[in-house]
């Protein structure tokens, strides 16, 4: 074979390649040669061989091939083939990969070696490749080192003793003992490999903190001749005497004083030299500076040097430099807190990076600021960020608004001039503003009686100039709505300008036919305008007309609003003036008073109102729209009242809404009569918790029901009706069966009970081969009823029926009413969950053999079969 080419012919070559397929090809030329190479064990050039393939590695291709061949050269004894050995072992290997545990015994026999420089090499390995096995294994020949007299063994052994304690902290107390004489030395590398060992062992383990304090008097001594007198002049950067290590020790001892007061005393003399004698014109010395800075904010030091580390962090705010600024505005935001009054005498200085074309310093500059606003400084403060608000960037607008309103609710010098401070920011910026903040600004104008006239007078000319800004219409609708006749009284202002009715109400209307006004907008708009219905008395006629035209609106809260309101004009207005009287005074922010279900986005005062119409508008609340939610479910959405002509009410508009296990309105399900009629039980059946006395007979001309009877257990509704003798007493049902698992309800009287109490037990059993664990068993009821449920017998339910779980239910009714419950079962089966639980409900009837009407309430899962059959008229 040919003798391989040099490295930089490779180089060369690579080079040369005009296209990434050229350099691909010639890459794949050289590492076929190679890989002949190393097959026929060339030991002549397998030096130059690796060496290009560590190239080849550095360009990103392929080179684990190369592994084995690294290894045989730091077995060598010549010190080239050592160097490129070790030099690939750095680069090829690392401790996820099991070979570069065979380098461990060529390790342990270099660092033994006689010739320092391989010595070195095993070292410098070894720092950069070591797990915890080889760390474990090596650790005693790094602490021999650490004791050698040769400086560059020493220098070396630390940095790899830092690497070991790294990986396996507990290895710390063999380097203990030989760090003073490190801390002593003379040596520039030693000194510096030492500190950084020492601040490893004080970040790894806070426990050698108290032994490493007494070393404290030798590092200001170290630091002191370094400040004064020039500790090494070959190391010394721009005028600065050993930089490096002045950074480490200064590193050393924030964390050595942090919290020790004693420890502080000793170095705040050195902090007080190195922060006065430090060069400020390079930037070397600016990197000391920001150090000792970093040192005095971080231990117990004197409150005059903590002023004169935030004076330097003031003079770096002056320098040109982009990055010293960023630096010194980023510390003083951490350093805020522990001497705030130093902070504020570089107000104006820091108030003046807002305008720097960096985004980056204008971001910290603007949190800097907001951090230093306070009750004495607001108006000036509050002036400079409102002019930063208008320029500023648009991810700032967001962050900018929702300060200013925080700083604004605590710092307030007056309520005029927080309302005069939210409307700039609304008009300014109202788009950015946060969710809450038009029922901040609506809690401030309804608690302030004295300004409100004032308030309500500069929202309308601000939505006279400008309709865009959503959050500023909602709240200047809503106080046009609340405080509309104060429109048209005087207040001490420089220009007043006449208003008129038809002028509020053309800005009103404008916003409901507006396309910059959201849905939520328009809501606002149109109450307000209902609401002028009783301040302004010669516009009702055009307020009807407004009224009238969202009765037919396609947006469903406006429509449902419309025909609210306009009923208001009709058979209920005898109830309007009582109903649109003004709000009284919110005693918390509006946010957290909102009903469920009003208005999703932004929550509006005035849905309080609305409720009261459509409270006004039924003869009876149902007992279902009260329902616990026990089971886990969410708001119930307000089913929208139909029409008193039509003879079956309306589905519910909230059914996907619903709480878990399904409305147990029955009066809102499709396909069947109002409520009162359905659940009408016959008269011939007692009533058993009520002594005996019979409930009111069902109406005539009950209309059928169309469905077909469930099955039960392969048993229609009819014949298990048939076979029950309601005489005897409450009958047992079958409440769910599905996949296995059946649950029965029995039913019971006790005599020392109330007549309104009945007992349920309910009995689980389990036909499946395998037993369900973790069996829960829930049920909840409306309101009107009261339910109590006992502690089960278990949560195992054995396999094949041959156990069961009792667990017992105390139901009361004290107004007399059908029952209705929701269900819900958890269990595991062989570690697998399963959930079942209802999510709609079914009404039918069906004839006993004594030709009674009998309610049956079925309530299904998605899933499975039917989940419930209660018979009511038979509990109750």
């Amino acid at each position: 074979m040919p003798a391989p080419g040099k490295l930089r012919d490779l180089i060369r070559t690579i080079r040369a390649a005009r296209t990434a397929a050229d350099e691909r090809s010639v890459i794949a030329k050289e590492c076929a040669y190679i890989r002949d190479s190393f097959r026929e064990e060339d030991n002549d050039f397998r030096c130059r061989n690796v060496a290009k393939l560590l190239y080849i590695h550095m360009l990103g291709y392929p080179a684990h091939f190369g592994q084995l061949e690294c290894l045989k050269l730091i077995a060598s004894p010549k010190f080239t083939d050592k160097r490129i050995g070790y030099l690939g072992a750095m680069l090829l290997l690392d401790e996820r990969q099991d070979v570069h545990l065979l380098v461990t015994n060529s390790l342990k026999n270099d660092l033994n070696h006689s010739n320092q420089f391989v010595i070195g090499l095993a070292l410098c390995s070894l720092g950069n490749i070591c797990s915890q096995e080889m760390s474990r294994d090596l650790a005693g020949e790094v602490e021999k080192l650490l004791k050698s007299t040769n400086s560059y063994l020493r220098k070396k052994a630390a940095l790899c003793a830092v690497r070991i304690v790294r990986k396996v902290p507990e290895l710390l107390e063999v380097f203990v003992p030989s760090t003073r004489s490190l801390l002593n030395e003379r040596n520039h590398g030693v000194l510096v490999s030492g500190v950084s060992l020492v601040t490893e062992m004080c970040r790894v383990n806070p426990e050698t903190l108290s032994h490493f304090r007494r070393h404290v008097p030798i590092l200001v001594k170290t630091l002191k001749n370094l400040v004064m007198s020039g500790y090494s002049p070959e190391h010394d950067v721009s005028g600065i005497s050993d930089p490096f290590i002045q950074v480490k020790i200064l590193r050393l001892l924030r964390m050595l004083g942090k919290d020790e007061e004693s420890v502080s005393d000793q170095m705040n003399d050195v902090l007080a030299q190195v922060a006065t004698n430090t060069e400020t014109s390079k930037n070397v010395g600016n990197a000391i500076l920001y150090e000792t800075v970093l040192t005095i904010m971080d231990t117990k030091s004197e409150s005059g040097l903590r002023v004169l580390a935030i004076n330097i962090l003031g003079r770096f705010l002056l320098n040109n430099d982009k990055n010293i600024r960023y630096v010194a505005l980023n510390t003083l935001l951490k350093t805020v807190q522990a001497d705030y009054n130093a902070v504020q005498r570089h107000r104006t200085t820091i108030l003046d990076c807002l305008k720097d074309p960096d985004i980056s310093i204008r971001r910290r500059a603007m949190e800097l600021s907001f951090a230093l606003v306070n009750s004495s400084n607001i108006r000036g403060m509050m002036k400079e960020l409102l002019a930063f608000l208008v320029n500023t960037d648009v991810e700032f607008k967001s962050y900018v608004t929702s300060e200013i309103f925080l700083a604004a609710e605590k710092h307030a010098p007056n309520k005029r001039w927080h309302i005069d401070t939210m409307m700039k920011v609304l008009t300014t910026a109202g788009g950015y503003v946060r969710d809450d903040t038009v029922p901040s600004l609506i809690h401030l104008v309804s608690a302030s009686s004295e300004l409100q006239g004032y308030a309500v007078q500069r929202l309308f000319k601000a939505m006279l100039n400008d309709i865009s800004q959503q959050p500023l219409v909602q709240v200047g609708s809503w106080c046009c709505g609340e405080y509309g006749e104060q429109l048209f009284v005087e207040i001490e202002e420089d220009e007043a300008t006449p208003v008129t009715e038809n002028d509020v109400l053309d800005v009103l209307e404008s916003l409901l036919y507006s396309s910059h006004s959201t849905p939520t907008t328009k809501d606002y708009a149109l109450t307000a305008v209902m609401k002028l219905s009783t301040r302004f008395s010669s516009s009702l006629e055009r307020i009807k007309t407004i009224i009238n035209k969202f009765e037919v609106n396609m947006d469903v809260e406006l429509q449902q609003r419309g025909v609210e309101f306009g009923s208001l004009f009709g058979k209920h207005e005898s109830m309007r003036t009582a109903l649109l009287e003004r709000m009284p005074v919110f005693e918390t922010k509006a946010s957290e008073q909102i009903p469920n279900g009003e208005v999703p986005t932004q929550q509006e005062p005035e849905t309080v109102t609305k409720e009261e119409v459509v409270t006004e508008q039924k003869p009876a609340k149902q007992a279902s729209e009260t329902l616990l939610d026990l089971l886990g479910g969410g708001p119930v959405a307000e089913p929208t009242p139909a029409p008193v002509q039509t003879p079956a009410p309306a589905a519910s508009p909230g059914g996907g809404l619903l709480d878990l296990l399904g409305d147990l309105d029955l009066g809102s399900t499709n396909g069947g009569p109002p409520l009162q009629n359905m659940m009408a039980p016959s008269p011939a059946l007692p009533n058993l918790l009520d002594g005996g006395d019979l409930l009111n007979p069902a109406p005539v001309g009950l209309p059928q029901l169309q469905q077909a009877p469930p099955q039960i257990n392969h048993e229609p509704f009819a014949s298990i009706i048939e076979k029950q003798d309601f005489s005897a007493g409450i009958p047992p049902i079958t409440a769910f069966q599905s996949n296995g698992l059946k649950i029965d309800f029995a039913f019971e009287k006790s005599p020392g009970n109330p007549s309104n109490v009945v007992s349920i037990m309910v009995t689980a059993t389990n036909s499946l081969a395998f037993p369900m664990t973790d069996f829960v068993f829930q049920a909840a009821v409306p309101k009107t009823f009261q339910l109590q449920l006992q502690s089960p017998s278990g949560n195992v339910i054995p396999p094949n029926n041959s156990g069961a779980v009792n667990q017992g239910i105390k139901v009361a009714n004290p107004q007399q009413q059908p029952l209705r419950m929701r269900l819900k079962v958890t269990y595991k089966v062989n570690g697998a969950p399963v959930n079942e639980q209802g999510e709609h409900q079914h009404r039918m009837r069906a004839r006993s053999n004594g030709q009674k009407v009998v309610t049956i309430v079925q309530m299904f899962v998605t899933f499975s079969p039917p989940l419930a059959v209660v018979s009511p008229e038979a509990l109750w």
